[in-house]
């Protein structure tokens, strides 16, 4: 390709700009040449980076006229269903944010597309698949170093301020987003189903609003719950937000190879964490994904520890770049990119059972999700 490969972005916000800019300077021959987006809240990064492309007000009339090598989806989540049928009409290579849609009657919609495609074409960034530190301890319990897997705990803790900004942003309605959940810890199911190499059969949820109400208001010093700017759809109130999603949330899982565990997400903690802990029959690990730092801790044997990365948690604790890397290789070495789109499916609905849980005070039973999913997609 004489001017490389060619991009087009459809939703051109602040996530999607930090994205292409990684893409960009892993593999210079990425050149983005157009984005469709009524209020492009990133265009403003790229172009302090001299990327200008040329603008459209129509998704369709951008891929008709451009005829890209790639198209890279980063509206709100709400859109991507029909975001992803105006690109799967295309013949080019496709990047969906996360999550790759909003409802159960989505996924299976889309479900039924994918069918017809390879599976590779369409790409979902579930970016901590690419963090270092997460490939070592997938690896390590493949290895067998832990013996089976039998239980695990798991959190995302977030500090004050991502808490703030997600009252403010778009995400806090679920018209928009779908849930808290959904929206921002759906790359951590992902990895949970990954840990317990299976998909979950039941599952109990307990969320809900418990933070961001006016009862707490006296928390706001006009500041901290504003240090990151919102973009389209942007609120400035917080402890009286519109918002409907929640901001706390607590699961419990069972998965059809036998193993259990919880996650439990925070959106108004000090200090930040994500990590894991996952005992086996022979060893259990300890997991930082913030810190890249990784423990095993053998029951008859000295432990080990692996640190991964210079400790900084910007850009997703690093794995922002190495997804950027893995994005690259994929479209321009035929790499195989490290989570497919089956299984983006696969934590877009555990994730959806765990809010149908939530909502209605029960334990969810998935197989029917997992029939249903695997008839449209075999």
């Amino acid at each position: 390709m004489s001017d490389g490969l060619r991009v087009v972005c459809i939703g051109l916000g602040q996530r999607l700009a930090h994205v292409l800019l990684h893409l960009i300077r892993t593999a210079p021959a990425v050149n983005c040449v157009a984005y469709a987006d009524p209020e492009p809240a990133g265009l403003a990064r790229l172009e302090r980076h001299g990327i200008v492309p040329k603008r459209y007000e129509q998704p369709a009339v951008m891929l008709r006229e451009v005829r890209p090598d790639a198209v890279m989806i980063g509206s709100p989540n709400h859109l991507h269903h029909q975001h992803l049928a105006l690109a799967l009409a295309t013949d080019a290579r496709i990047f969906c944010e996360k999550p790759l849609v909003r409802t159960e009657a989505e996924s299976f919609e889309v479900a039924s597309w994918l069918a017809r495609e390879p599976r590779d074409r369409v790409i979902v960034g579930l970016v901590l698949r690419s963090l270092p530190v997460v490939r070592a301890a997938l690896e390590t319990i493949r290895s067998g170093r832990l013996g089976a897997v039998v239980s695990f705990e798991a959190n995302e803790h977030l500090p004050p301020e991502h808490g703030g900004y997600l009252r403010r942003d778009w995400r806090r309605l679920q018209r928009y987003a779908g849930s808290y959940l959904l929206d921002k810890c759906c790359h951590d199911l992902d990895l949970l189903n990954a840990v317990a190499a299976s998909r979950p059969r039941r599952m109990a949820s307990f969320a809900g609003n418990l933070i961001f109400t006016p009862a707490h208001a006296h928390l706001d010093d006009g500041v901290r719950y504003r240090q990151w700017p919102t973009g389209w759809g942007g609120d400035e109130r917080v402890f009286d937000a519109d918002a409907d999603t929640a901001d706390v949330q607590v699961l419990a899982i069972e998965y059809g190879s036998g193993v259990i565990g919880t996650f439990h997400t925070h959106s108004h903690v000090v200090p930040p964490r994500r990590a894991w802990f996952v005992a086996g029959t022979e060893a259990s690990m300890e997991v930082d994904l913030r810190a890249g730092r990784l423990d095993v801790l053998p029951a008859l044997a000295d432990p080990e520890t692996l640190s991964f990365g210079d400790g900084s948690v910007a850009n997703h604790s690093g794995a922002d770049p190495a997804m950027a890397a893995d994005l690259a290789a994929t479209w321009l070495d035929g790499a195989t990119f490290p989570v497919t789109v089956r299984e983006a499916l696969e934590a877009g609905l555990t994730v959806m059972a765990a809010d149908r849980a939530a909502m209605t005070q029960s334990v969810v039973d998935l197989d029917p999700l997992w029939s249903r999913l695997d008839a449209l997609l075999p």
